[in-house]
């Protein structure tokens, strides 16, 4: 497995710059086709008078704004990928809905890469919404961006389906990683369990040629992100794989 085409979307406000910088980086190492996607959709609710009726010359305005919006857009994205291979295709949705739309012809899709209190989901992808919706792996970028090394790995382990989707879907940067820790925290009394399934699992990654090893430490379920983010630290880690509940 491998990926061969990764979807971003790209967005007229360059506080999103970050995430196609980070994406057209990872397309280049991967030797991958990179897609943009822009999509933006009407602000109905802005043109619309006191009796629920769009107002023909504000609906023309919001209309003209929303493709400039477009057009700018795909300039940001066509000055990121230099020597990669890239498409791009428009869409007048709301930017979650069209990328999981989209994300059928994807192997990998690229989100973050912007600030957190960004544009409405009329403008911007929500995170969480696209995660649950598209049935791609998504690697989620840092606000500021940042090339994605993937040297060392920390895999957040929860025995369930989301987290095995998320390690079979992973293997790609697993494989090439240097070093992945198979991390689980838990209560003391399911600490013994915890340690069976970490282990369970690196051996089972040890079997594709992954340098993997397991992890188990006793932590409240409050402080389960503190943990993985201090292993990541300890480990130099810039890649945590982990499964979505929901939330």
């Amino acid at each position: 497995m491998s990926y061969k085409t990764l979807l971003v979307h790209a967005e007229a406000d360059p506080a999103a710059a970050p995430r196609l910088a980070t994406a057209a980086a990872l397309a280049k190492r991967l030797d991958a086709t990179l897609l943009g996607l822009g999509a933006e959709m009407y602000d109905w609710m802005a043109v619309s008078d006191p009796y629920g009726f769009a107002a023909p010359d504000w609906t023309d305005i919001v209309r003209r704004q929303v493709d400039l919006d477009l057009e700018t857009a795909e300039r940001q994205f066509r000055k990121a990928p230099a020597a990669v291979r890239h498409d791009w295709a428009v869409s007048h949705e709301a930017p979650a809905l069209a990328l999981a739309r989209m994300a059928r012809s994807a192997d990998l899709v690229i989100a973050g890469g912007a600030p957190l209190d960004g544009a409405t989901s009329l403008r911007a992808a929500d995170t969480a919404d696209l995660i649950m919706t598209c049935g791609r792996p998504v690697l989620v970028a840092p606000p500021n961006g940042g090339e994605l090394r993937a040297k060392s790995v920390v895999v957040a382990w929860k025995d369930g389906r989301e987290a095995r989707r998320a390690v079979a879907d992973a293997m790609p940067f697993l494989k090439h990683a240097e070093e992945v820790v198979v991390m689980a925290t838990c209560d003391a009394q399911d600490l013994e369990d915890a340690e069976a399934a970490t282990a369970a699992v690196a051996r089972h990654l040890t079997s594709h040629g992954v340098t993997a090893r397991a992890s188990a430490r006793i932590a409240p379920a409050d402080r389960v992100c503190t943990e993985l983010n201090i292993e990541a630290q300890a480990r130099g880690a810039d890649l945590i794989v982990a499964g979505a509940y929901g939330h």
